[in-house]
């Protein structure tokens, strides 16, 4: 039996649709296999949510913002805000990119990240921002990064990296060196230094 374990009232740390949806993606995963997957009934989980689409949603939501704040380094003595946020976005796309929820909805479902990217913020983003803001002021503070409207720059670091994120792969060409994964990866850290660099 896989459990469905809540993280606060609203965001559930639901690995038995996780499962479901790495095995056959969204479109094939039905409420059915959910429940049975985690041992409730199906009402138990109507309750909470009234179709997979919500449920995946939520499971998105954690994953996301899991993979970028377990990408942020530890914070050292002399670390400024700067490298701090460089060094944690860049290691965030790499950790996207490899992440198996990540790959299965680009590789079987990914209209359901169009919505994300065209048409409105979801709850990840909106966390990622905040998460992006906080960072952004403590560079303000120290001089480390530069001065701008935090919520206008902490956004524009965000399309930078979401574009990255998005996209990688169409890009890559691992027989090339210098067109690799880390070739662009070290080109988005360059990027992100001189976006916030003084």
């Amino acid at each position: 039996m896989t459990p469905i374990r809540h993280n606060g009232p609203a965001g559930p740390d639901n690995d038995a649709v996780r499962d479901c949806v790495l095995a056959v993606g969204v479109r094939r995963t039905t409420l059915t296999d959910v429940a049975r997957r985690a041992g409730v009934s199906r009402m138990t989980l109507y309750r909470r949510w009234p179709d997979v689409r919500s449920l995946v949603g939520d499971l998105m939501t954690r994953e996301w913002i899991a993979v970028a704040t377990g990408a942020m380094p530890e914070r050292g003595p002399d670390m400024t805000a700067r490298a701090l946020l460089t060094k944690g976005l860049v290691d965030a796309v790499r950790d996207f990119v490899t992440h198996p929820l990540f790959r299965k909805i680009l590789d079987v479902d990914p209209e359901l990240l169009l919505p994300y990217v065209l048409d409105r913020r979801g709850a990840s983003q909106e966390a990622l921002l905040e998460l992006l803001a906080g960072v952004l002021r403590e560079g303000h503070a120290d001089g480390s990064v530069r001065r701008a409207p935090v919520e206008r720059q902490a956004r524009s670091v965000l399309l930078i990296v979401q574009s990255f994120t998005l996209s990688l792969r169409t890009m890559t060409d691992e027989d090339d060196p210098e067109l690799s994964a880390e070739a662009f990866l070290g080109e988005l850290r360059g990027i992100l230094e001189r976006t916030l660099t003084p």
